[in-house]
């Protein structure tokens, strides 16, 4: 049996894990659980400090932020492609890791398609996560006789890169060429800043 017609060897997306820090429970807490609420149709669990952090302002045990973790393919291929879209289905390569993982962060939530500012909700960002394995990775998280997964049926970053670039049509860029991409962004938003201030 050919790679190519093995299921066992064609990578698929496990998870996407959203997550949005605002380093206290409260008010704030609670509005963030609606943002991701609104965007993935889930309820968002708590995260939770695991130590005290004076200079954070952080106690251990205390509530700090909430995440949602999509499993169903559905859902993970829904949010997956509005994510690429507020991003100009462009990445930096750093934002894959060793393992083919990939993260990116979205500053704005407003910025998803159908979203609008609403200033009883303010502006929340969010971190998003999405791991990508070939089938039969259980056998490394399974509590009962669990083994290790063979290097060769591993995912590497370039791998990785390949799949994502094919399958989302994502231009993946060097880090060099994504600073120039994101000073040239700023310069522009500011040059439209300026224009605005002097027509007003």
């Amino acid at each position: 049996m050919s790679d190519s017609t093995n299921p066992m060897l064609s990578p698929c997306i496990t998870k996407v894990t959203v997550n949005i820090g605002v380093g206290e429970g409260g008010r704030r807490l609670q509005l963030a659980e609606r943002v991701l609420e609104v965007l993935t149709e889930m309820k968002p669990m708590r995260t939770i400090s695991a130590k005290t952090n004076r200079d954070l302002g952080t106690r251990k045990g205390a509530p700090i932020g909430c995440k949602v973790t999509m499993r169903d393919s559905g859902a993970i291929e829904a949010f997956l492609k509005d994510a690429f879209w507020v991003r100009d289905h462009t990445l930096p390569e750093y934002n894959f890791d060793s393992q083919g993982n990939l993260s990116f962060g979205i500053s704005d939530y407003t910025d998803f398609p159908k979203q609008k500012y609403d200033p009883d909700i303010g502006i929340f960002g969010m971190d998003v996560n999405v791991v990508l394995e070939r089938p039969g990775h259980r056998v490394s998280r399974r509590r009962r006789r669990k083994s290790r997964v063979s290097v060769t049926h591993r995912i590497g970053r370039e791998e990785s890169k390949a799949w994502f670039a094919e399958r989302y049509e994502l231009n993946i860029v060097e880090e060099c060429e994504w600073h120039a991409i994101t000073a040239s962004a700023s310069e522009e938003a500011t040059a439209a800043g300026a224009v605005g201030a002097g027509g007003a």
